[in-house]
């Protein structure tokens, strides 16, 4: 990685050139007997009138430096300058200067649409005479403008973004700092977020700091900067950071391996630091551009067929960050039970047919059938509010069926719901742990719920300390633990009494890459020890771990098939190799147009 830029700047140069400097920047925290170091003489430069992305894993320093721009922390040493002005000495000048939206960004859920922007525009201090005008346009290039006497707490998770950016954005600050907008959002919502951001660059010539934990996001930014651990690692464009991995990046088929099985024997291989599946294929990066030799990976059951990739952003962070964790995270898998599976493979473990849920007159799932093989990794996608978690919640027990036919385990969730229950793990959106416990406790009690008692209980719970990691952390409280930390402890709960299907409501929305990775190994080896996995998900990349998928939208499904499958259908001469996003947008745009009815 390239080194730090360092360079001392006058305020005057900093009104002139630039839009936020930090020099010297150091913060740490103390949590009783702990210290943490958030920052450690960070130097970082933002550029007037650009989209800057920072980037980096789980307790990098990300949030933090974002509180401390806005004025809202001070640091423990060195200087910030924020449109000119000293953060430490002007904090009220700056807050009232630099619009800040933070990862849950203050919406009040009891107010509708109009009455939160009316909030924000008087603590910004807009005058009545322009608000007319600056509502109008947030409201149409945000899309919201239909939805103004809506609650906002009855938004989806798109449109609550797309209203905390417009509040933010009732006075248009010259500075916008974004921490992870777009985290649990849709790919469509996604791409509407990225157009406003935009638009308000050309048309205001505002300087953007946004932070993400999607990495295909840093490739839309103007200069990235990656940052581990408080300190700077490199700052530059994104092909500053992806064009030294050219040479070391392949793509790897082959035949007669699953892309799981191949993922995982190539993820162990030394000399590859990392193996994600690709569409069709399995993308590693090298530790260095000479390809390791990877025949005895196949043990004569074939030629491995490999070709070179186009570098991206995502091979550097992960080849900066990971470096050789890849075998040490390969190894944990063994820890993991075996389920052996019960019946034929591919005997169906989960069957709906004619599914639908309704809230008075409002259908919020309609007539969704599919079913659910032993063994498999089975997608349930769809826009925020397309009935996902409804979906799940009833295959679940959570929430009764309106209509329709549900077998869960061999048992119909109509007359032996509890029976099925016994048989599932589920781990939900917001991991349902309880925040004020430790992580011990949290354990404790979830081994207790499964009726997991005495030797029986222990040993589970020393699982899933060992397999998970997280001994070091036992006595802290769940609410205080990194982001992927949480969804360690939030995994290891719904496996404490060995599932044989595990339900997934968007497991890694917010979690940065690296824990991403660890996630999907952990659920590629308990699928192919005979698990029955269903996900969601709005990271379209991890659809291609799914075997087969369907994709909803207002409550009913829209297509149904394998990736391929469904990235076949958006194939043409311009789109050669389409990509799983490229065809949900494609499914979301033609049911909009009227025409997205699909087999």
């Amino acid at each position: 990685m390239p080194p730090p830029i360092a360079r001392s700047c006058s305020p005057t140069e900093v009104m002139n050139n630039a839009s936020l400097v930090f020099e010297g920047v150091s913060k740490t925290f103390t949590t009783g007997d702990r210290s943490v170091t958030a920052l450690q003489s960070l130097d970082i430069r933002i550029q007037a009138g650009k989209v800057t992305g920072l980037i980096g894993p789980d307790g990098a320093g990300k949030t933090t430096l974002m509180r401390l721009a806005a004025g809202l922390l001070l640091p423990d040493a060195g200087s910030i300058h924020a449109l000119g002005m000293d953060v430490v000495r002007q904090p009220l000048q700056v807050q009232s200067s630099v619009g800040y939206m933070p990862q849950r960004f203050g919406l009040y859920e009891d107010l509708s649409v109009q009455e939160n922007l009316e909030l924000y525009a008087d603590l910004q201090g807009l005058g009545r005479a322009e608000r007319a005008a600056s509502y109008q346009e947030l409201m149409h290039m945000t899309g919201l403008a239909p939805f103004t006497r809506r609650l906002a707490g009855r938004l989806s998770g798109g449109m609550k973004q797309k209203l905390g950016l417009a509040c933010t954005l009732v006075r248009p600050p010259r500075l916008l700092l974004l921490d992870e907008p777009t985290v649990g959002v849709d790919p469509v919502s996604r791409r509407e977020l990225w157009s406003i951001v935009y638009r308000q660059v050309k048309e205001q010539g505002m300087s953007v700091l946004l932070s993400t934990a999607y990495l295909d996001e840093a490739q839309r930014c103007d200069e990235v900067i990656l940052i581990h651990e408080g300190r700077r690692l490199g700052q530059g464009t994104p092909q500053y950071f992806s064009e030294p991995m050219r040479g070391r990046t392949f793509r790897v088929t082959a035949p007669g391996f699953t892309k799981r099985a191949l993922q995982a024997r190539l993820g162990a291989t030394p000399g590859i630091v990392d193996a994600i599946i690709e569409g069709e294929h399995v993308r590693i990066v090298t530790a260095d551009p000479r390809l390791p030799d990877l025949s005895p990976l196949t043990s004569g059951q074939g030629a491995l067929h490999i070709e070179p990739a186009e570098p991206i952003f995502e091979d550097a962070f992960i080849a900066a960050l990971k470096g050789d964790q890849a075998v040490a995270s390969a190894r944990q898998l063994s820890q993991f039970p075996q389920v052996a599976p019960v019946g034929p493979e591919q005997e169906a473990v989960i069957e709906v047919c004619g599914l639908e849920r309704r809230f008075g007159d409002f259908y919020a799932v309609k007539n969704v059938s599919f079913s659910v093989r032993r063994g498999e990794i089975f997608g349930l996608l769809g826009a925020n509010g397309a009935g996902k978690s409804t979906t799940f919640r009833m295959l679940c027990g959570l929430l009764p069926v309106s209509a329709g036919k549900v077998q869960v385990a061999g048992y119909d969730l109509h007359h032996a719901g509890a029976r099925a229950r016994g048989r599932l793990g589920y781990m939900a959106q917001r991991f349902s742990l309880y925040a004020n416990l430790s992580v011990l406790q949290n354990l404790r009690f979830f081994a207790s719920a499964y009726g997991l008692g005495g030797a029986r209980g222990r040993a589970r719970i020393a699982w899933a300390l060992e397999a998970f990691e997280l001994k070091e952390y036992s006595g802290d409280n769940s609410d205080d633990l990194p982001l992927g930390f949480k969804q360690r402890l939030a995994m290891a709960a719904a496996l404490m009494h060995e599932p044989d299907i595990l339900f997934l409501d968007e497991p890694t929305s917010g979690v940065d890459p690296l824990a991403r990775r660890e996630f999907w190994q952990r659920i590629n080896a308990l699928a192919e020890s005979g698990v029955t996995v269903l996900v969601t998900t709005h990271f379209m990349d991890e659809a291609n771990y799914c075997d087969r998928l369907v994709i909803m939208a207002e409550g009913e499904v829209l297509a149904r098939g394998t990736p391929a499958q469904m990235k076949a259908r958006f194939r043409s001469d311009e789109l050669s190799d389409p990509t799983m996003e490229d065809a949900f947008i494609g499914l979301i745009e033609a049911h909009e147009q009227g025409g997205g009815d699909a087999p």
